[in-house]
């Protein structure tokens, strides 16, 4: 058994917003992969325009240091739960993982997650208690917190026996005793090589190099990510490629590269333990295996968690399509969705009951919004139905996805948010007080009684609570909830919305749109503080009289409107409901327009 002691490959596990990008960034820097005169954007792991708006990851990505004459390959991981499929395939390129833990926040719903599954393929761990900077860090308390998680989730005795790094990603220091805090992050690295075990396998046997992921160039084409599992492999090397469904391929490998910093640099070769990226294979995909054409023996892939939430993407047909997307037809639109779930392991593309239609499935809304998002940014215009949960029936009975639900809120808003998650169908798990004045809920509620909720509970809770679930299995369908307490104020026309028509409007409820905005009859255009829907025609003008007084238009007192991101609308909508996307508008509408057809309808169904 040949052991590679010059690399070490290393994957950075969190909850998210635990500060594993920043703490990336200051590895980079202090082991000189920048010049000292270079000028470094913050989060610099970070190159997707959403990642740096969002402040969070979405995609796991590819870096390299050399320290001490080790070779750190190192992976970035998604911390939210949507994203977990990035995070469960990268698992297989790396030997460690590096499990960052807030030393404020401390055990966190996407922290159980991202551990189980490093503890169930065996990764040995090392927590950092990141932010001990932070005022009211309490890092000997979340150690605690996380010995009882290892020992919950049923680690073995070598991974209860982790080592502990206390680090500061945004000052760039870390240490191994709290007592005595470093300058540096030498602690941190020195700690990886010496715990994060070497490649070991089959040198001087067949190749075998399994793709985890797939990126793109312009030039070169479709690039796959993997790890030489076995043997070693060339530029220029002929090898066979087995595909997931069992069917093999002669391929030539045309480039072959390895990651140095954040740079893809050509290589002539790479062997065992190496994460390379390889080119000129056009068709290739996540979890196939290439192989040396004298032994074809594909490596099993890891099992990636079934989509928990479906919602229909549709071709756009309100009273405006075409008017500021640039790929508006079916075609278009199935060919980019489809492109999409060879690159995003969790999402599932179906063709649905009508052929301007499709049903996309995915781990969460904020897994399916940021397709949206990016679909948008691409200049597709399309329409989107409201997300539905997926059941399943197990032994003849309907079950339905449950999350853990973790809220943290002043000791002032926690009846507030009991009751309201009560009425949800919420089962409490615990609750935590800390001396900082604020709780900790933890909750068992149904996927679908969560959407909806977020800004709820901002309103309740005056903005200071803070909302965070992961996806904990099947369970027998817990009965009917209502949807939404309010209904929707509908444009009665199509025109401009005037000053004079959202001032008559504004006492109904509250209002997503400003004077001046173009609407269309059956678009929402705010919230009635009713549980019915009104009609309302907000561009309506005042009549011209004979009687008029200086200053009479100007006593119109608007009240500001809310503008709704895409995930609020997506949680607003009603099943009758959808939400508009286009490269310049998100607008939300009734599925039948008019009003005499809407209701007709209505009838029909009582």
């Amino acid at each position: 058994m040949y052991k590679r002691n010059d690399i070490r490959n290393v994957a950075i596990i969190a909850h998210v917003d635990h500060g594993k990008t920043t703490l990336v960034d200051q590895m980079l820097k202090q082991s000189g992969v920048f010049r000292s005169n270079e000028q470094v954007a913050e989060r610099v792991m970070d190159s997707n325009d959403l990642e740096r708006e969002r402040g969070i990851t979405i995609l796991s990505k590819n870096t390299a240091i050399l320290y001490d004459g080790v070779k750190i390959n190192i992976v970035d991981t998604p911390g939210h739960a949507d994203f977990g499929g990035e995070v469960e395939r990268i698992l297989m390129m790396v030997d460690g993982v590096v499990l960052l833990v807030d030393a404020f926040e401390g055990c966190m719903p996407q922290t159980r997650f991202v551990l189980s599954k490093a503890l169930d393929l065996k990764k040995k761990p090392i927590v950092v208690v990141n932010k001990i900077d932070r005022d009211g860090a309490r890092p000997t308390h979340v150690i605690d917190e996380l010995l009882d998680l290892f020992i919950e989730l049923g680690a073995d005795e070598e991974q209860l026996e982790f080592p502990v790094v206390y680090a500061s990603g945004r000052n760039g220091y870390s240490s191994v005793d709290l007592s005595d805090i470093g300058t540096d992050m030498k602690p941190l690295l020195d700690t990886i090589i010496n715990e994060v075990p070497a490649p070991e396998g089959e040198i001087d046997q067949p190749l075998q190099l399994l793709i985890t992921n797939i990126d793109y160039d312009e030039y070169i084409g479709r690039i796959g990510i993997g790890r030489v599992i076995r043997g070693s492999v060339k530029t220029g090397q002929q090898a066979v490629l087995c595909n997931t469904e069992g069917r093999q391929e002669n391929i030539r490998i045309s480039k072959l590269f390895q990651f140095e910093g954040l740079k893809r640099v050509d290589t002539e070769s790479a062997k065992l333990g190496d994460l390379v990226a390889i080119a000129g294979i056009s068709d290739l995909k996540i979890g196939e295996t290439v192989c040396d054409s004298e032994g074809t023996e594909p490596l099993d892939f890891v099992k990636i968690d079934e989509p928990t939430l479906s919602m229909r993407f549709m071709v756009n047909t309100s009273p405006f399509a075409g008017k500021e997307g640039k790929y508006v037809t079916s075609r278009h639109l199935r060919d980019r969705l489809f492109k999409e779930t060879e690159t995003n392991v969790s999402l599932r593309v179906e063709e649905a009951d009508t052929p301007d239609a499709f049903k996309v499935s995915g781990r969460g809304e904020l897994h399916l919004s940021i397709l949206i998002e990016t679909m948008r940014r691409e200049d597709f215009e399309f329409q989107v139905s409201r997300p539905q949960v997926i059941f399943k029936t197990i032994d003849g009975v309907k079950h339905e996805p449950m999350e853990i639900l973790t809220v943290d809120v002043p000791n002032d808003h926690v009846g507030v948010v009991m009751e309201k998650l009560g009425g949800r169908k919420a089962e409490m798990l615990n609750m935590t007080a800390d001396d900082r004045g604020s709780v900790r809920l933890e909750f068992k509620i149904p996927a679908r009684c969560l959407m909806g909720y977020r800004s709820e509970l901002l309103t309740d809770t005056k903005g200071y609570g803070i909302m965070n679930h992961i996806f904990d299995g099947y369970e027998p369908y817990k009965g009917d909830v209502i949807d939404r307490t309010r209904g929707a104020i509908v444009a009665w026309e199509t025109g401009e919305t005037t000053a004079y028509g959202l001032f008559n409007a504004q006492d109904r409820g509250r209002l997503f749109f400003d004077a001046g905005i173009s609407v269309y009859e059956g678009m929402i255009v705010g919230e009635c503080a009713k549980a019915e829907d009104l009609v309302v025609n907000v561009c309506k003008k005042k009549h011209v009289t004979n009687m008029r007084a200086s200053g009479n238009d100007d006593a119109l007192k608007l009240v500001s409107p809310a503008i709704l991101s895409l995930e609020q609308c997506l949680e607003f909508i009603a099943e009758d409901e959808l939400v508009e996307v286009t490269p310049e508008n998100i607008r939300m509408r009734k599925m039948v327009l008019n009003k005499a057809l809407r209701a007709k309808s209505s009838a029909q169904k009582k």
